[in-house]
């Protein structure tokens, strides 16, 4: 299932595409063996309430940039992360609590002027 988000940064409104990961099962397969993915497309992770803890990218073939969100959908913390085909992969944590989390192609929020503290929102 594909959704339309548009996240807001100043006066300006970039959309998105997302795949929406929102039970136990997508939220573990997350982007794993995925080979592309469209410039303007990501993955949102969404979850029942606030949780703690990180990502890994064990057998991620692409690197990515994750966005972590609370309820309201302001972005608390922006990390990249890079792919990992060993055994004991690198966890990319934000050290904070989130409620959501947001996947896209390495360097997609930089490129768009996206930043800590600006909003994501359903369209």
């Amino acid at each position: 299932m594909k959704r339309k988000i548009k996240i807001i940064s100043g006066g300006r409104e970039t959309k998105l595409t997302v795949q929406i990961a929102n039970t136990q099962e997508k939220i573990e397969k997350g982007l794993m063996f995925v080979e592309k993915l469209p410039e303007n497309e990501g993955m949102l992770f969404m979850y029942g309430g606030k949780i703690y803890g990180g990502f890994w990218m064990k057998n991620t073939l692409i690197p990515l940039s994750i966005a972590f969100l609370d309820s309201d959908g302001k972005i608390l913390k922006i990390m990249d992360m890079e792919p990992c085909k060993e055994e004991e992969c690198r966890m990319y944590d934000p050290e904070l609590p989130y409620r959501y989390a947001l996947e896209v192609n390495l360097g997609w929020f930089e490129r768009n002027q996206i930043k800590e503290g600006d909003y994501v929102f359903s369209d």
